[in-house]
């Protein structure tokens, strides 16, 4: 008997590090093709980088329209050069900083290229270029977070090596003020690019080491050299980048790429990948959802980017030089990411919310209000509302360390500035279109107020409270519709629910009156309170869905994914379909979200409905395919929706996972019929964040019809 019992506990703790071993050392990264999204007007990353990295090391084209953004689109075949930094998913564009391309002489430029010669996955990228008269170079490109790394090997009939450097190129859209650069030894050159453009005052600076002694030529001053070497193949090239100075650039690039193996720099890039990506353990039958989501989870870690040095520095909102003691961050396109990004990143990326607060707080040290869309050290003040607020609320509900006075005083003083007509919302308690003459009164005030109503959920500041109310002020009750209003409280005239422009005059903010109703993320039941009663809302929001109408020609390109008017595109609308939830009808949102991840979203190169806006869009997905949305920004309470995989294992920090299963799921089986948290019936419609980080399972039966789960009052969020 005792032998049969160690027998049986030795088969226990064998298949228990069994499946421990399996976790680790699964292969995320084959599901990610970071091709999707390259197309349409996903505007996203190609390229080889590590999560959260500085360096984002990818193929350059010129910029031809607003859909080369990142600088680059599937739809372009002509090759500038390989750029050391990029954005990714933006709704404009800049960077694509410190360029080269490799050439057979130095004449040659925009060099014609094959999409079917082209590799790439995490961490690593490659390219064939075929030169016109013979010829050929293979690069291959990788990345540590604060270094690129270059392989380049060029076919035997080529006698010498060369490669341009081009401190002139950026992606197109920005405009360079200066630069500078020298060789200092025989196998290393340094330099600088300074540019001003969506980020007012870049400054990069970089050291680039060769594997053999090399030559520097200056073909247009500074702007334009040529590195040349007997071609002993491969090339390899290493490039270290600092915002600070040279003598970072170099630090960087030795604490980070010793020494010349680029398969062991590309295999830990890869690992990198592969062990973020685990965070979250999906198991479906259907691959193409699988390339989807852990694509989509993948585009959610190229930004927000590592912006400091191994030793701390970094270049400050103030254009001085700082010392830090965590990880200064840049690239927050808070408008997007404050709706789905932080609260997916607060519950797979705890570790990163201390760096996130303290590169918000200091910011506001240096420039005295809270960053808005934030790049490269500089205040781009793109978008409206004060959405770190509204991070930073969240981030104080959910308990994580945050400087409380010096977060309220931040955000005190940030949404009581004069940005973007402050004054007059302040003055009037809404934003009167005829005193403000740059437009999208309601687009500013409806997004003031949500930062204004997530500041009162931390601080008992009645200013606070009472502008977080402010939403009401636009509601016309006649219409049904939030509208302009002027200063002596008239509605404005011209008033088309459809369109987003009106005789060049903007109300809302990328967006019409039909998906502007429903912005009051914070306060939903006061929202719901505005209409004759719940009949109407719902009445109202069923509507949202199939009815048609024009945008306009002057409509914003932003304005994609539709399904009637609601506009999965752009992130106003990202909630929305989750308001069922709140007057109880679940069923409702199970059917909607269900479609918009399965008609939004694909595998294909244009596989996002919509700019990824800096992981947006991908963050979006994620939680909707766990079964969960947070539609309240501030506060920590997801939704429930249907979850589109049957089994999912997230790991909160800690050492520990939460499990959500759904029995009996299916494309057809996609409503909750019934829950149970941690083997205990739940009755809800919403989970607590709390209740997520603390561990544990939520078991989701679900069926074919509609059910009563989540439709009495007590039971919705």
């Amino acid at each position: 008997m005792m032998k049969t019992i160690t027998k049986s506990v030795a088969l226990l703790i064998a298949v228990f590090f069994s499946t421990q071993f399996s976790y680790a050392q699964e292969c995320f990264t084959q599901y990610v093709d970071p091709k999707i999204g390259t197309g349409g007007h996903g505007h996203v990353f190609l390229g080889a980088n590590v999560p959260f990295g500085f360096v984002q090391l990818g193929p350059t084209q010129h910029t031809r329209g607003w859909d080369w953004c990142s600088g680059y689109h599937a739809s372009d075949s002509l090759m500038v050069g390989f750029s050391h930094t990029h954005l990714s998913g933006t709704g404009c564009g800049d960077l694509g900083d410190i360029l080269f391309l490799p050439v057979k002489d130095v004449t040659m430029r925009d060099i014609r290229f094959s999409h079917d010669e082209e590799t790439c996955r995490p961490g690593y990228f490659s390219q064939r270029l075929h030169y016109p008269d013979g010829g050929s170079v293979l690069v291959e490109l990788t990345a540590t977070k604060r270094t690129g790394m270059h392989r380049y090997t060029f076919s035997s009939d080529i006698d010498t090596a060369r490669i341009v450097i081009d401190l002139g190129f950026g992606t197109g859209w920005d405009r360079i003020s200066g630069c500078h650069i020298r060789q200092v030894s025989p196998r290393m050159i340094q330099g600088c690019r300074l540019s001003s453009g969506w980020a007012n005052r870049q400054q990069i600076y970089f050291v680039a080491e060769f594997s053999q002694d090399v030559n520097l030529s200056k073909l247009n001053n500074d702007t334009l050299s040529v590195v040349s070497c007997v071609n002993h193949a491969p090339l390899l090239v290493k490039v270290g980048l600092s915002a600070v100075s040279c003598g970072n650039a170099a630090l960087n690039l030795m604490e980070e790429n010793v020494g010349w193996d680029f398969g062991t720099v590309a295999d830990n890039a890869t690992k990198e990948w592969n062990r973020q990506l685990g965070k979250v353990r999906v198991s479906t039958n259907n691959d193409a959802w699988k390339r989807v989501f852990y694509t989509s989870l993948y585009h959610t870690m190229v930004a927000p980017s590592v912006f400091c040095d191994v030793n701390g520095e970094y270049y400050g909102s103030d254009a001085k030089i700082h010392q830090g003691s965590f990880t200064n961050l840049t690239t927050f396109s808070l408008w997007d990411t404050y709706r789905a990004w932080h609260p997916l990143s607060t519950l797979i990326h705890p570790e990163m919310q201390r760096d996130i607060t303290n590169t918000m707080l200091n910011i506001y040290r240096e420039q005295k209000t809270l960053p808005v869309w934030h790049l490269m050290g500089c205040e781009t003040n793109c978008m409206v509302g004060c959405p770190a607020t509204i991070v930073l609320a969240d981030q104080m509900l959910k308990d994580f360390d945050v400087d409380a006075p010096l977060a309220i005083e931040a955000m005190r003083n940030s949404v009581g500035s004069h940005r973007k007509a402050h004054d007059l919302l302040w003055e009037h308690g809404y934003i009167p279109y005829d005193l403000d003459p740059s437009n999208e009164s309601v687009g500013k005030g409806m997004e003031y107020a949500i930062a204004y109503g997530c500041a009162a959920k931390v601080s008992d500041d009645p200013v606070f409270k009472r502008l977080g109310d402010s939403y009401k002020q636009y509601f016309d009750g006649a219409t049904g519709f939030m509208r302009a209003r002027s200063s002596d409280g008239r509605w404005r005239e011209m008033f088309d629910p459809f369109a987003a422009e009106i005789n060049h005059v903007k109300d809302y903010t990328e967006g019409n009156a039909w998906q502007y109703i429903w912005l009051a993320p914070h306060d939903v039941h006061g929202l719901v309170a505005l209409f004759k009663d719940r009949k109407h809302f719902i009445s109202k929001l069923d509507s949202l869905f199939v009815v048609t109408g024009d945008l306009g020609k002057d409509a914003p390109p932003d304005i994609t994914g539709l399904i009637g008017q609601y506009a999965h595109g752009n992130e106003p609308s990202h909630h929305v379909a989750y308001l069922y939830n709140f007057v109880g009808q679940p069923w409702k949102t199970a059917r909607l979200v269900r479609e918009i991840m399965t008609t939004q979203y694909h595998d294909g190169i244009d596989g996002l409905c919509g700019n990824e806006d800096v992981g947006q869009m991908s963050a979006w997905y994620i939680l909707s395919s766990i079964g969960m949305y947070q539609v309240d920004p501030a506060g920590g309470q997801y939704v429930l929706g249907s979850p589109l995989f049957d089994d999912v294992t997230m790991d909160v920090g800690g050492g520990k996972t939460f499990r959500v299963i759904a029995r009996n799921n299916s494309e057809q089986n996609m409503y909750i019929q019934s829950a149970r948290l941690n083997g205990r019936p739940y009755p809800y419609s919403y989970i607590n964040f709390k209740d997520i980080v603390a561990g544990g399972t939520l078991e989701l039966q679900m069926g074919r019809k509609p059910s009563k789960f989540g439709t009495k009052d007590i039971y919705c969020p």
